[in-house]
């Protein structure tokens, strides 16, 4: 019997001995799932070895996700993804999840980098005093043309309404943005909350929509590189891109003015990852980091000490840092309340029509 016993005893103590292992592994799972960062950025944001870097220095993991429009970054939050740590919306945006509840505040204290903001990108309508955002990656939105097609440089966005270069013309597939032009080009605020004026500018991009090939904001340097468009509506990093492989590819902002944008960095209410999120938005906006971005994007960094490190030949390019004579002509987009039902019906409207 005490030999029976033993026996029991003995195997008790190694089926407790045999769990223990699986309980660690429990606990190191634990862990490494609370030292992995989830990143839903802009699909041509990610720079792999900036990503390797920040998992050396951090000792984590970055997992990307990616969206091609702001609108799908809110409609996969407001559906109920909430594994996100860090995200990547443009200005107006900002506002519109903030109001939705979608953003944590910022510890400004845990990102110094805040102090480094370009002048110009400093207490910006949407968010004054970075309480949910700072401002990543900026530019302007104008016209990519091919000089050897379009020879006389056009100033206007008139350009975009020339029966000439039917089939020739890519607008981004933006709503905002295309109605931006439709409303600069009226002498109108491209943030009109007017009802008879939305209408207006619909009804100027449906005369206009026989002349485009496509609507796309993915494309568009390649197809101004390839000859299939030679007018391009669009943000001027990829024009950028396409200048750099293709010689006669200018870019200009119209007389009219446009649109000045920032991407900017937030941290999701949901994250639970916080602290290391906003190590993760300092990191990004670090002066070298910055310029590496910049050198790779051809998006001007928010950084103002990234100009120092970045070649001459991008710090020079009008397409990457806009002179100061184009900012002044350049208005923000901004949320537009309870008009922007007026805006997704028109832009409906004139995708299906």
């Amino acid at each position: 019997m005490v030999k029976f016993f033993s026996m029991l005893l003995l195997c008790s103590v190694l089926y407790l001995a045999g769990c223990q292992p699986d309980a660690d592994d429990a606990a190191q799972k634990t862990t490494q799932t609370s030292r992995t960062l989830y990143y839903f950025t802009w699909s041509d944001y990610v720079g792999p070895g900036l990503l390797a870097d920040f998992e050396r220095e951090a000792g984590v993991k970055v997992v990307v996700d990616t969206f091609s429009s702001n609108e799908e970054l809110l409609g996969k939050l407001q559906s109920g993804a909430t594994g996100y740590d860090v995200a990547v919306p443009s200005d107006y945006m900002v506002s519109i999840m903030a109001q939705q509840g979608l953003l944590a505040e910022l510890d400004l204290a845990k990102i110094p980098n805040v102090d480094l903001l370009e002048e110009q990108l400093q207490r910006l309508p949407f968010d004054p005093d970075y309480r949910h955002s700072i401002p990543y990656l900026w530019g302007t939105v104008g016209i990519g043309y091919d000089s050897d097609v379009v020879q006389t440089p056009p100033d206007s966005w008139s350009v975009l309404w020339d029966p000439q270069y039917k089939g020739k013309i890519s607008m981004l597939n933006d709503q905002r943005e295309v109605f931006a032009v439709a409303l600069r080009s009226m002498g109108k605020s491209l943030n009109s909350r007017d009802p008879a004026t939305i209408e207006s500018a619909k009804a100027k991009l449906l005369s206009q929509k026989p002349l485009v090939r496509l609507y796309t904001s993915e494309l568009y340097d390649q197809l101004l590189v390839s000859g299939e468009v030679v007018l391009a509506h669009g943000w001027g990093g990829p024009v950028a891109r396409a200048m750099a492989e293709r010689p006669s590819i200018k870019y200009v902002v119209p007389k009219e003015g446009g649109t000045i944008w920032a991407d900017c960095l937030v941290v999701l209410k949901s994250s639970r990852n916080k602290d290391l999120a906003m190590q993760f938005v300092n990191y990004l906006l670090d002066r070298e980091v910055a310029a590496r971005t910049t050198e790779r994007l051809l998006f001007a960094s928010s950084n103002r000490e990234a100009r120092a490190l970045v070649p001459a030949h991008v710090l020079e390019n009008p397409a990457i840092y806009p002179p100061d004579s184009v900012i002044d002509r350049m208005e923000w987009i901004t949320d537009v309340g309870e008009a922007i039902k007026l805006y997704d019906r028109a832009w409906t409207e004139l995708k299906l029509g």
